[in-house]
């Protein structure tokens, strides 16, 4: 496989689908209700039609995944995995903290990934077993110690309403326990983040592939330790989402499990 090629295309990709953003951002007037709390503008679909328009035209038997066009067929063993705006309520109240975000899997693995923040102008790459980088410089995790003197960043699932108790209970119980909790509004950046030490944890429950593909790459790269809130490996279908520097991840398995949920 031209592992190059792939980097290559998927950056190219980023960037027009980060173009499509920042020529959108303040400017959007047509934002659409997936759910309650789940939006769609036109900077989704449109930096989305460019990212696909890219990778087709270089790879045009690929399969894909992407958030709003969900799965266009091909070769099932080489598929993209694209969130063309992760952050679209920041991005909708005009808040610059989203990204474009493109996974490429191979035979079911994630083996790139790129996270593109277009209004700071951050490109995180990460090739498996490559290691990760930010605009060329090696990224890794902090070495905190213990979960008293790190910085945690969380997210809420659109539905959060629905299971406010359980949402708010790991809330609580790390927010106690920690030197502080943030709550930024773009997994893929969270993940970034954590993978370049600026956070030492991140958790998150009900995520899609889209949110976490390149960032659990980028993160597992950088030295990170990723896996649900059962402590097993994490891949982008389940349910939850674990990512701390390593050193704090038991005690942090400790403070999501609640009592009677083995594991969440």
């Amino acid at each position: 496989m031209d592992f190059d090629a792939i980097r290559q295309t998927a950056i190219a990709a980023a960037h027009q689908g980060g173009a499509v953003l920042r020529h959108l951002f303040g400017r959007v007037t047509d934002v659409r209700h997936k759910g309650v709390a789940d939006l769609v503008t036109e900077a989704d679909t449109g930096s989305e039609k460019a990212i696909i328009a890219t990778i087709r035209g270089v790879f045009p038997s690929h399969a894909i995944l992407a958030e709003e066009s969900g799965s266009i067929a091909g070769d099932p063993d080489r598929v993209w995995i694209i969130d063309p705006l992760d952050g679209t309520t920041n991005f909708t109240h005009g808040l610059p903290f989203f990204a474009v975000s493109i996974a490429f899997a191979a035979s079911g693995q994630i083996v790139v990934g790129i996270v593109l923040d277009p209004i700071g102008g951050a490109l995180y790459l990460a090739q498996k077993e490559r290691g990760a980088t930010c605009n060329g410089r090696t990224l890794q995790v902090s070495r905190t110690d213990q979960v008293s003197q790190s910085l945690l960043v969380t997210g809420f699932a659109y539905d959060f309403r629905e299971n406010g108790a359980r949402v708010s209970a790991r809330f609580d119980r790390c927010l106690l326990a920690a030197q502080g909790v943030r709550r930024l509004g773009a997994a893929s950046l969270d993940l970034c983040r954590v993978a370049c030490g600026q956070f030492d944890g991140f958790w998150e429950e009900k995520l899609k592939p889209w949110d976490t593909a390149a960032g659990m790459l980028i993160a597992r790269e950088s030295g990170a330790q990723v896996t649900d809130f059962a402590n097993h490996p994490y891949e982008p279908e389940q349910p939850s989402i674990l990512a701390t520097n390593g050193v704090i991840h038991s005690e942090m398995l400790g403070l999501l499990n609640l009592e009677g949920e083995g594991g969440g």
